[in-house]
């Protein structure tokens, strides 16, 4: 497809009179700089848009209103969107354009794009061929060698007139809205055109410029409709009423009635009509004052004449004045708002940045960066181990689970409390278990772990079988050394499981303690992802380790008791001193009973005699009975304040402390990044594709952002 040049033949532009002040050139200079920067797509700018739908005459508007003579042959020109920047000066006439690529555009996309520049002459002749180069370059279908891909695109071409044009303004002229598809046009385009056109009306900073044709019914035209969706009070629109010369004749009244803003539809920017070149007169080579004198000779004849439609809102000179003026004011009340909306996007930009880190091309960066990440790892895990949480890493430590200290001690107070109240085997209840507890236990896993209830009667017959089994040389009266072992090694029993339950609990604890520090540490997906495979990896070493250490804990308690903690000697004697309290009140209550009832002490030798012949009534005469007695007196005692204890203490100290906890900072450290070798470190620290182009893109909104407020500063 090729474009043919203006078949118009118009004259250049004449010079309009009313320029603005130095300030609305000024404004609109930095309004068009930002937008130059790139920043239009991330801050939304205030701007003047031509929309409408296709064939309403747009394209003439816009070559009044502009004095470019556009290429109108098959709508090639409105393929993308196009600013059209008019700026006066006393110098030459300087004509360039250039392309502002869409942020969407991957980045060597958008650098081919912004790299295109080219300079016009005076009369524009270039204007079709740089319409074409420019959508070839964006890769719009049937343009040079590209014949497949979008029909629209959304980079914007540029076109900036500067020297003596009398006129400030600057119009983004869209592509006209599609009402049924085509051949050419595809339902895919019109929801494309659709979307770009949303993309500009839905900002509130946008004035809109809806070109409406009065030859169809205005209602129902689909650009009013869509300006209804983001401008439902008119507040921001102004309508065009174009081809009234194709109108049915009588119904001129009504198109005065709707440019006098006194019909049903109503914008509160009001409307203006305008009569541009029809065919027959393009071809006659008028200028702009010849279309200007034709145009008012038109609205003056009696059709029109009759209606009192005023001059002021009819032709092309009139709505120069107008939209300069409307678009001066409309800066001036939004750039303040700009600036402090551009402030607010610099810093989130800025931190987004700092977030990503530092750039890291060489191997040296990267152990830079895996340095500085392992010290902030060993410096939460050193700080959750001593429970200073209102360090430096206060915020991180707001974040529940992460007070690790503090996890852990609830945790070992629980096991803790769970071997006191649940570790014995066999445990003296009011409501023992309605199974045979003194039959032995099964081989069934289930039955092995769990605690048994049991009778003073019932665990007395336990610890009488068991002595039966053990029985050596020993003399009525006296156990074996075994007795006692097997009575505690039974009791014990379940205390493995307990201890290995509670050593999973810390384990998984601090594995969820390590992700939360790795995410507050690391935003980079793929380093993050790597950082916690080497943690995982060295935690599952001390889980391991740890495993090992109670392996041992647990060995030790099969072997025969031993210890020399005086607590032991003292519970055995007080359990003797129970058993003799209540041989004494017993006998008491036996010597009453003799004395039929008699209250008074006893003070005579006959009384002493009764008193202890009532204790050898009640002293064991079953040396057996004797033998069990203390042998279960000696194995609780040796379990409850000795072996129990000591048990918990080990566990929660060589195990948890040792293994697990105290080697947590060093999942992750210093050490562990100076020791990796240089492929270790490409494969762990490089920087992936995707966030070096994130990062670019960061880097050049920052400068974007950085160039529009020193823009602004003039202001």
């Amino acid at each position: 497809m090729t474009v043919s040049a203006s078949s118009t033949g118009i004259s250049p532009a004449v010079p309009i009179h009313g320029l603005h002040s130095a300030k609305s050139t000024r404004r609109l200079n930095q309004i068009d700089k930002i937008r130059a920067n790139g920043v239009g797509e991330h801050v939304s700018l205030p701007q003047l848009v031509v929309c409408g739908d296709q064939s309403a005459g747009k394209s003439s508007v816009l070559e009044r209103v502009t004095s470019v003579p556009f290429p109108r042959q098959d709508g090639l020109c409105t393929r993308f969107p196009t600013e059209i920047i008019l700026r006066h000066n006393t110098e030459p006439l300087r004509i360039s354009a250039s392309i502002q690529p869409s942020a969407r555009r991957p980045p060597e996309t958008r650098e081919t794009l912004r790299r295109y520049r080219r300079n016009l002459s005076d009369d524009m002749s270039e204007l079709p061929e740089v319409i074409s180069e420019s959508a070839a370059l964006m890769g719009i279908r049937g343009y040079g060698s590209t014949q497949s891909g979008n029909t629209f695109a959304q980079d914007v071409l540029r076109i900036e007139i500067v020297g003596p044009t009398n006129l400030h303004l600057t119009i983004v002229d869209l592509p006209g809205l599609i009402s049924v598809p085509n051949e050419d046009q595809t339902d895919a385009d019109i929801r494309i055109v659709r979307e770009l056109v949303k993309t500009y009306l839905s900002s509130t900073r946008t004035i809109i410029m809806a070109v409406l044709q009065a030859s169809n019914d205005i209602a129902n035209q689909g650009i009013l409709q869509l300006v209804r969706q983001h401008d439902p009070d008119g507040q921001r629109t102004v309508g065009i009423i174009t081809k009234p010369d194709l109108i049915t004749k009588g119904v001129e009244g009504r198109i005065a009635m709707l440019a006098k803003s006194l019909d049903s539809v109503k914008l509160k920017l009001g409307f203006f009509l305008m009569k541009n070149a029809s065919p027959a007169e393009a071809k006659e080579g008028l200028t702009w004052d010849d279309l200007a004198r034709r145009e008012e000779k038109f609205f003056s004849t009696p059709a029109w004449k009759e209606h009192n439609l005023g001059m002021r809102r009819v032709g092309v000179e009139p709505l120069r004045l107008f939209l300069q003026d409307l678009l001066s004011r409309h800066i001036e009340k939004e750039l303040p708002k700009v600036r402090e909306e551009i402030k607010h996007r610099l810093a989130v930009t800025e931190a987004e940045l700092a977030l990503m880190g530092a750039e890291r091309p060489t191997v040296g960066h990267i152990r830079y960066f895996l340095t500085g990440l392992s010290m902030q790892f060993h410096q939460l895990a050193q700080a959750a181990l001593d429970g200073n949480y209102q360090g430096p890493d206060m915020e991180f430590f707001k974040i529940p689970e992460t007070r690790l200290r503090a996890d852990v001690h609830k945790v070992n107070g629980n096991f803790a409390n769970h071997m006191r109240d649940n570790g014995k085997k066999r445990k003296v209840s009011a409501q023992p278990d309605s199974e045979n507890s003194e039959s032995e236990p099964d081989d069934d896993d289930e039955d092995e772990a769990r605690q048994i209830r049991v009778s003073e009667e019932e665990l007395n017959a336990w610890v009488r079988e068991v002595y039966e089994r053990t029985r050596g040389r020993e003399l009525p009266g006296n156990y074996n050394h075994a007795l006692l072992a097997e009575l505690f090694h039974e009791q014990s029993s379940l205390w493995p499981r307990i201890a290995r339950d509670h050593l999973a609990n810390v384990v998984l604890m601090v594995s969820n303690w390590v992700e939360k520090a790795i995410n507050a540490s690391v935003r980079e997906e793929a380093v993050h992802q790597e950082i916690t495979m080497i943690c995982q990896r060295n935690l599952s070493e001390s889980e391991r380790l740890a495993n090992e250490e109670l392996d041992k804990l647990i060995a030790d308690e099969k072997y025969h008791p031993i210890t020399y903690n005086h607590s032991y000697t003292d519970n055995i004697q007080k359990a003797r001193r129970k058993e003799q309290d209540a041989a004494m009140a017993k006998a008491r209550s036996t010597l009453k009973t003799d004395w039929f009832g008699n209250q008074d002490g006893c003070c005579n030798a006959g009384d002493i005699e009764k008193l202890l012949q009532a204790i050898r009534s009640n002293t064991i005469i079953k040396m057996d009975d004797q033998a069990c007695s203390e042998a279960l007196a000696g194995m609780n005692a040796y379990y409850k304040v000795v072996a129990m204890k000591t048990f918990v203490d080990n566990v929660c100290r060589q195990v948890i402390e040792r293994h697990v906890l105290s080697r947590l900072p060093t999942l992750f450290c210093p050490k562990t990044a100076s020791g990796f070798s240089d492929e270790e470190l490409l494969r762990i620290g490089s920087e992936p594709e995707n966030h070096r182009a994130r990062r670019a893109e960061l880097d050049s909104l920052v400068k974007a952002l950085q160039q529009s407020l020193d823009d602004l500063q003039s202001s």
